[in-house]
Protein backbone atom coordinates (compact mmCIF):
# COMPACT_ATOMS: atom_id res chain seq x y z
CA UNK A 1 0.00 0.00 0.00
CA UNK A 2 0.96 3.56 -0.53
CA UNK A 3 2.07 5.75 2.85
CA UNK A 4 0.44 8.93 2.80
CA UNK A 5 1.45 11.56 5.30
CA UNK A 6 -0.57 15.42 5.27
CA UNK A 7 0.28 18.44 7.06
CA UNK A 8 -1.04 22.00 7.40
CA UNK A 9 0.65 24.34 5.28
CA UNK A 10 2.35 26.77 7.53
CA UNK A 11 2.54 26.53 11.63
CA UNK A 12 2.75 29.11 13.45
CA UNK A 13 3.10 29.14 17.83
CA UNK A 14 4.26 31.76 20.64
CA UNK A 15 2.77 34.60 22.87
CA UNK A 16 0.83 37.25 21.11
CA UNK A 17 1.52 35.79 17.44
CA UNK A 18 -2.15 36.91 16.94
CA UNK A 19 -0.34 40.31 16.54
CA UNK A 20 0.67 38.64 13.13
CA UNK A 21 -2.50 37.34 11.82
CA UNK A 22 -3.41 39.99 9.51
CA UNK A 23 -0.01 39.50 7.59
CA UNK A 24 -0.54 36.08 7.41
CA UNK A 25 -4.00 35.84 6.26
CA UNK A 26 -3.04 38.26 3.54
CA UNK A 27 -0.65 35.62 2.19
CA UNK A 28 -3.83 33.50 1.39
CA UNK A 29 -6.31 36.05 0.50
CA UNK A 30 -7.82 39.65 0.88
CA UNK A 31 -11.48 39.05 1.63
CA UNK A 32 -11.63 37.08 4.30
CA UNK A 33 -14.55 35.23 6.37
CA UNK A 34 -13.77 35.37 10.00
CA UNK A 35 -16.27 33.02 12.22
CA UNK A 36 -15.69 33.80 15.79
CA UNK A 37 -17.25 31.77 19.05
CA UNK A 38 -18.92 33.80 21.03
CA UNK A 39 -15.83 34.49 23.60
CA UNK A 40 -14.00 35.16 20.90
CA UNK A 41 -16.37 37.41 19.90
CA UNK A 42 -17.33 39.29 23.27
CA UNK A 43 -13.38 39.35 24.66
CA UNK A 44 -10.83 38.94 22.51
CA UNK A 45 -11.89 40.44 19.22
CA UNK A 46 -10.25 43.99 19.70
CA UNK A 47 -6.95 42.96 20.65
CA UNK A 48 -6.48 41.63 16.56
CA UNK A 49 -9.47 43.30 14.66
CA UNK A 50 -7.51 46.58 13.88
CA UNK A 51 -4.61 44.47 12.28
CA UNK A 52 -6.70 42.13 10.56
CA UNK A 53 -8.85 44.59 8.93
CA UNK A 54 -5.81 46.91 8.21
CA UNK A 55 -4.39 43.74 6.40
CA UNK A 56 -7.85 42.20 4.35
CA UNK A 57 -11.30 43.23 4.16
CA UNK A 58 -12.63 41.14 6.78
CA UNK A 59 -16.55 40.27 7.63
CA UNK A 60 -16.71 38.79 11.10
CA UNK A 61 -19.74 36.52 11.59
CA UNK A 62 -20.81 34.95 15.30
CA UNK A 63 -20.28 30.87 15.25
CA UNK A 64 -23.83 29.46 16.35
CA UNK A 65 -22.07 26.88 18.87
CA UNK A 66 -22.54 23.61 16.87
CA UNK A 67 -20.75 22.35 13.59
CA UNK A 68 -23.87 21.28 12.12
CA UNK A 69 -24.48 21.19 8.43
CA UNK A 70 -27.10 23.89 9.42
CA UNK A 71 -24.47 26.49 10.60
CA UNK A 72 -21.95 24.96 7.62
CA UNK A 73 -24.50 25.84 5.27
CA UNK A 74 -25.37 29.36 6.78
CA UNK A 75 -21.83 30.55 6.91
CA UNK A 76 -21.13 29.12 3.20
CA UNK A 77 -24.44 31.23 2.08
CA UNK A 78 -22.22 34.31 4.17
CA UNK A 79 -19.39 33.47 2.23
CA UNK A 80 -20.95 33.59 -1.20
CA UNK A 81 -22.82 36.69 -0.77
CA UNK A 82 -19.44 38.43 0.58
CA UNK A 83 -17.23 36.47 -2.06
CA UNK A 84 -14.64 35.48 0.26
CA UNK A 85 -11.83 34.07 -1.16
CA UNK A 86 -10.13 32.87 2.18
CA UNK A 87 -11.85 31.55 5.51
CA UNK A 88 -10.84 32.28 9.15
CA UNK A 89 -11.74 30.34 12.03
CA UNK A 90 -11.37 31.54 15.61
CA UNK A 91 -11.77 29.57 18.79
CA UNK A 92 -12.94 26.06 19.82
CA UNK A 93 -12.48 22.90 17.82
CA UNK A 94 -15.88 22.60 16.75
CA UNK A 95 -15.22 26.52 15.29
CA UNK A 96 -12.18 24.89 13.77
CA UNK A 97 -14.20 22.26 12.08
CA UNK A 98 -17.35 24.36 11.02
CA UNK A 99 -14.77 27.21 9.18
CA UNK A 100 -12.88 23.89 7.69
CA UNK A 101 -16.31 22.78 6.12
CA UNK A 102 -17.02 26.22 5.03
CA UNK A 103 -14.17 26.78 3.16
CA UNK A 104 -14.14 23.29 1.72
CA UNK A 105 -17.48 24.11 0.24
CA UNK A 106 -16.18 27.52 -0.77
CA UNK A 107 -12.97 26.18 -1.97
CA UNK A 108 -11.07 28.67 -1.06
CA UNK A 109 -7.85 28.93 1.84
CA UNK A 110 -8.49 28.59 5.80
CA UNK A 111 -6.62 29.60 8.47
CA UNK A 112 -7.27 28.26 11.93
CA UNK A 113 -6.49 30.17 15.10
CA UNK A 114 -6.76 27.99 18.27
CA UNK A 115 -7.68 29.75 21.51
CA UNK A 116 -7.86 26.94 23.52
CA UNK A 117 -5.62 23.80 23.10
CA UNK A 118 -8.15 21.32 24.22
CA UNK A 119 -8.65 19.36 20.80
CA UNK A 120 -6.06 18.38 17.72
CA UNK A 121 -8.56 19.64 15.27
CA UNK A 122 -6.97 22.98 14.08
CA UNK A 123 -4.04 21.17 12.10
CA UNK A 124 -6.09 18.03 10.84
CA UNK A 125 -8.07 17.90 6.86
CA UNK A 126 -11.59 16.11 8.85
CA UNK A 127 -14.42 18.17 10.10
CA UNK A 128 -16.70 16.23 12.67
CA UNK A 129 -20.23 17.19 12.32
CA UNK A 130 -22.68 16.83 14.62
CA UNK A 131 -26.51 17.18 14.91
CA UNK A 132 -28.01 20.24 15.85
CA UNK A 133 -28.62 18.62 19.53
CA UNK A 134 -25.16 17.60 19.56
CA UNK A 135 -24.53 13.64 19.02
CA UNK A 136 -22.31 12.89 16.42
CA UNK A 137 -23.26 12.27 12.93
CA UNK A 138 -20.34 11.99 10.67
CA UNK A 139 -16.97 13.01 10.03
CA UNK A 140 -16.38 15.34 6.91
CA UNK A 141 -13.05 14.37 4.80
CA UNK A 142 -11.64 17.63 3.46
CA UNK A 143 -9.19 17.63 0.10
CA UNK A 144 -6.47 19.36 2.07
CA UNK A 145 -5.40 20.38 5.38
CA UNK A 146 -5.67 23.82 6.48
CA UNK A 147 -3.29 26.80 4.92
CA UNK A 148 -2.29 28.41 8.07
CA UNK A 149 -2.73 27.15 11.96
CA UNK A 150 -2.00 29.83 14.24
CA UNK A 151 -1.59 29.54 18.09
CA UNK A 152 -1.12 32.00 20.21
CA UNK A 153 0.35 30.82 23.70
CA UNK A 154 -0.49 33.74 25.72
CA UNK A 155 -4.09 33.24 24.89
CA UNK A 156 -4.00 29.47 25.46
CA UNK A 157 -2.55 30.24 28.90
CA UNK A 158 -5.35 32.68 29.78
CA UNK A 159 -7.89 30.07 29.22
CA UNK A 160 -9.31 27.49 32.03
CA UNK A 161 -6.82 24.66 32.53
CA UNK A 162 -9.30 22.63 32.07
CA UNK A 163 -9.15 23.19 28.21
CA UNK A 164 -5.58 22.87 28.25
CA UNK A 165 -6.13 19.12 30.48
CA UNK A 166 -8.93 18.22 27.51
CA UNK A 167 -6.88 18.56 24.88
CA UNK A 168 -4.22 16.32 26.91
CA UNK A 169 -6.77 13.45 27.17
CA UNK A 170 -7.39 13.87 22.91
CA UNK A 171 -3.79 14.00 22.46
CA UNK A 172 -3.26 11.26 24.64
CA UNK A 173 -4.94 8.85 22.27
CA UNK A 174 -2.66 9.46 19.31
CA UNK A 175 -0.18 6.94 20.15
CA UNK A 176 -2.13 4.04 21.27
CA UNK A 177 -4.75 4.33 18.20
CA UNK A 178 -1.56 4.98 15.75
CA UNK A 179 0.03 2.19 17.07
CA UNK A 180 -2.93 -0.18 16.69
CA UNK A 181 -3.52 0.89 12.89
CA UNK A 182 0.88 0.33 12.58
CA UNK A 183 0.70 -3.33 13.86
CA UNK A 184 -2.69 -4.24 12.19
CA UNK A 185 -1.66 -2.51 8.98
CA UNK A 186 -4.80 -0.37 8.88
CA UNK A 187 -5.06 2.95 6.80
CA UNK A 188 -4.92 6.25 8.53
CA UNK A 189 -7.63 9.11 7.24
CA UNK A 190 -6.19 9.45 4.16
CA UNK A 191 -7.09 5.67 3.16
CA UNK A 192 -3.27 4.54 3.33
CA UNK A 193 -0.81 3.24 5.23
CA UNK A 194 1.09 6.04 7.56
CA UNK A 195 4.73 6.61 7.87
CA UNK A 196 7.51 6.33 9.41
CA UNK A 197 7.19 10.33 10.14
CA UNK A 198 3.71 9.88 11.49
CA UNK A 199 4.47 6.83 13.92
CA UNK A 200 7.52 8.97 15.55
CA UNK A 201 5.77 12.18 16.10
CA UNK A 202 2.24 9.97 17.27
CA UNK A 203 4.73 8.55 20.13
CA UNK A 204 6.52 12.01 20.91
CA UNK A 205 3.10 13.03 21.73
CA UNK A 206 3.03 10.78 24.06
CA UNK A 207 6.33 10.98 25.77
CA UNK A 208 6.02 14.98 25.24
CA UNK A 209 2.68 14.80 27.83
CA UNK A 210 4.03 12.52 30.17
CA UNK A 211 6.61 14.67 30.62
CA UNK A 212 5.58 18.08 30.47
CA UNK A 213 1.65 17.65 30.74
CA UNK A 214 1.87 18.38 34.38
CA UNK A 215 3.77 21.18 34.64
CA UNK A 216 2.22 22.67 31.31
CA UNK A 217 -1.41 22.25 33.52
CA UNK A 218 0.77 24.51 36.36
CA UNK A 219 1.98 26.96 33.96
CA UNK A 220 -2.02 27.67 32.45
CA UNK A 221 -3.44 27.50 36.11
CA UNK A 222 -0.80 30.32 36.64
CA UNK A 223 -1.95 31.99 33.42
CA UNK A 224 1.64 32.01 32.09
CA UNK A 225 3.60 30.60 29.40
CA UNK A 226 6.45 28.82 30.02
CA UNK A 227 8.85 26.28 27.57
CA UNK A 228 6.55 23.39 29.00
CA UNK A 229 3.20 25.00 28.80
CA UNK A 230 4.62 25.77 24.60
CA UNK A 231 5.51 21.86 24.10
CA UNK A 232 2.19 20.78 25.60
CA UNK A 233 0.25 23.17 23.18
CA UNK A 234 2.78 21.97 20.70
CA UNK A 235 1.89 18.11 21.23
CA UNK A 236 -1.94 18.93 21.80
CA UNK A 237 -2.48 20.59 18.18
CA UNK A 238 0.83 20.22 16.04
CA UNK A 239 1.83 16.47 16.92
CA UNK A 240 -1.53 15.32 18.07
CA UNK A 241 -2.94 16.61 14.58
CA UNK A 242 -0.42 14.80 12.19
CA UNK A 243 -0.39 11.69 14.56
CA UNK A 244 -3.81 10.87 14.78
CA UNK A 245 -4.61 11.39 11.00
CA UNK A 246 -1.00 10.25 9.47
CA UNK A 247 -1.37 7.40 11.73
CA UNK A 248 -4.79 6.47 12.25
CA UNK A 249 -7.67 6.31 14.74
CA UNK A 250 -8.99 3.17 16.47
CA UNK A 251 -10.85 2.48 19.53
CA UNK A 252 -10.39 5.76 21.78
CA UNK A 253 -12.60 8.16 19.19
CA UNK A 254 -14.54 5.53 18.53
CA UNK A 255 -15.33 5.16 22.42
CA UNK A 256 -16.11 8.83 22.56
CA UNK A 257 -17.98 8.70 19.68
CA UNK A 258 -20.79 6.24 21.22
CA UNK A 259 -20.86 8.00 24.21
CA UNK A 260 -22.23 11.19 22.45
CA UNK A 261 -25.44 9.46 22.20
CA UNK A 262 -26.03 9.69 26.17
CA UNK A 263 -27.11 13.03 26.75
CA UNK A 264 -25.57 13.44 30.24
CA UNK A 265 -22.09 13.28 28.47
CA UNK A 266 -22.76 16.74 26.46
CA UNK A 267 -21.65 18.85 28.95
CA UNK A 268 -18.15 17.12 29.06
CA UNK A 269 -15.03 18.15 26.77
CA UNK A 270 -14.37 16.36 23.98
CA UNK A 271 -11.16 15.62 25.09
CA UNK A 272 -12.76 14.36 28.36
CA UNK A 273 -14.77 11.49 27.15
CA UNK A 274 -11.68 9.90 24.33
CA UNK A 275 -9.73 9.99 27.94
CA UNK A 276 -11.85 7.53 29.09
CA UNK A 277 -11.89 6.11 25.67
CA UNK A 278 -8.36 5.67 26.02
CA UNK A 279 -7.97 3.27 29.41
CA UNK A 280 -11.09 1.43 27.75
CA UNK A 281 -8.84 0.80 24.71
CA UNK A 282 -5.99 -0.39 26.59
CA UNK A 283 -7.94 -3.18 28.40
CA UNK A 284 -9.52 -3.63 25.46
CA UNK A 285 -7.02 -4.54 23.69
CA UNK A 286 -4.97 -6.36 26.94
CA UNK A 287 -1.77 -3.82 27.26
CA UNK A 288 0.59 -4.22 29.96
CA UNK A 289 -0.83 -4.05 33.29
CA UNK A 290 1.83 -1.37 34.30
CA UNK A 291 0.81 0.86 31.02
CA UNK A 292 -2.59 0.61 32.22
CA UNK A 293 -1.57 1.85 35.74
CA UNK A 294 0.65 4.74 34.26
CA UNK A 295 -1.97 5.97 31.96
CA UNK A 296 -4.11 6.08 35.50
CA UNK A 297 -1.68 7.42 37.23
CA UNK A 298 -1.30 10.29 34.82
CA UNK A 299 -4.75 11.25 34.03
CA UNK A 300 -5.47 11.25 37.85
CA UNK A 301 -2.37 14.00 38.46
CA UNK A 302 -3.86 16.24 35.66
CA UNK A 303 -7.14 15.93 36.34
CA UNK A 304 -8.51 13.89 33.45
CA UNK A 305 -11.45 11.49 33.79
CA UNK A 306 -11.02 7.66 35.31
CA UNK A 307 -14.09 6.58 36.11
CA UNK A 308 -17.60 7.26 34.62
CA UNK A 309 -19.08 9.33 37.06
CA UNK A 310 -16.29 11.70 36.03
CA UNK A 311 -18.41 12.36 32.43
CA UNK A 312 -21.49 12.24 34.19
CA UNK A 313 -22.85 8.99 33.86
CA UNK A 314 -22.53 7.81 37.86
CA UNK A 315 -25.52 5.30 37.55
CA UNK A 316 -25.63 4.64 33.91
CA UNK A 317 -27.92 1.61 33.12
CA UNK A 318 -26.36 -1.72 31.51
CA UNK A 319 -29.14 -0.36 28.73
CA UNK A 320 -27.62 2.87 27.99
CA UNK A 321 -24.03 1.53 28.37
CA UNK A 322 -24.84 -1.11 25.80
CA UNK A 323 -26.20 1.34 23.38
CA UNK A 324 -23.08 3.30 23.61
CA UNK A 325 -21.09 -0.03 22.98
CA UNK A 326 -22.91 -0.92 20.27
CA UNK A 327 -22.93 2.59 18.28
CA UNK A 328 -19.05 2.11 19.11
CA UNK A 329 -19.02 -0.92 17.40
CA UNK A 330 -21.54 0.72 14.30
CA UNK A 331 -20.21 -0.16 11.06
CA UNK A 332 -17.38 1.88 9.32
CA UNK A 333 -16.05 3.36 13.12
CA UNK A 334 -12.22 3.26 13.61
CA UNK A 335 -12.69 0.32 16.23
CA UNK A 336 -12.33 -1.67 13.84
CA UNK A 337 -8.83 -0.89 13.43
CA UNK A 338 -7.77 -2.81 16.39
CA UNK A 339 -5.79 -5.70 15.56
CA UNK A 340 -8.90 -7.77 16.91
CA UNK A 341 -12.39 -8.47 16.53
CA UNK A 342 -13.77 -5.85 18.81
CA UNK A 343 -17.73 -6.23 19.69
CA UNK A 344 -20.28 -4.45 21.71
CA UNK A 345 -20.04 -6.79 24.78
CA UNK A 346 -16.30 -6.52 24.66
CA UNK A 347 -16.59 -2.52 24.76
CA UNK A 348 -19.37 -2.91 26.93
CA UNK A 349 -16.82 -4.58 29.89
CA UNK A 350 -14.11 -2.45 29.20
CA UNK A 351 -15.98 0.16 29.97
CA UNK A 352 -17.38 -1.31 33.23
CA UNK A 353 -13.90 -2.56 34.13
CA UNK A 354 -12.16 1.22 33.50
CA UNK A 355 -15.25 2.48 35.68
CA UNK A 356 -14.24 -0.48 38.61
CA UNK A 357 -10.65 0.13 38.02
CA UNK A 358 -10.95 3.89 38.46
CA UNK A 359 -13.45 3.59 41.85
CA UNK A 360 -10.92 1.34 43.23
CA UNK A 361 -8.16 3.67 42.61
CA UNK A 362 -9.76 6.50 44.42
CA UNK A 363 -10.65 4.59 47.47
CA UNK A 364 -7.50 3.45 47.62
CA UNK A 365 -8.05 -0.18 47.13
CA UNK A 366 -5.82 -0.47 43.80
Amino acid sequence: MLKTTIFPGRYVQGPNSLNHLGKEIARLGDQALIVLDAFVMENLLERFKNSVEEAVTANFQKFNGECSEEEIQRLVQIGQESNCNIVVGIGGGKTHDTAKAVAHYLKVPTAIVPTIASTDAPCSALSVIYTPDGQFDKYLFLTKNPDLVLVDTQVIAEAPARFLVSGIGDALATYFEAESCRVNHIGNMTGNLGSLTAYALARLCLDTLLEYGLAAKVACQAKVVTPALEKVVEANTLLSGIGFESGGLASAHAIHNGLTALEATHQYQHGEKVAIGVLAGMILTDRPPEEIDEIFDFCEAIGLPTTLADIGLENVSDTDLMKVAELTCADGETIHNEPMKVTPELVFNALRTVDAWGKARKNGLA
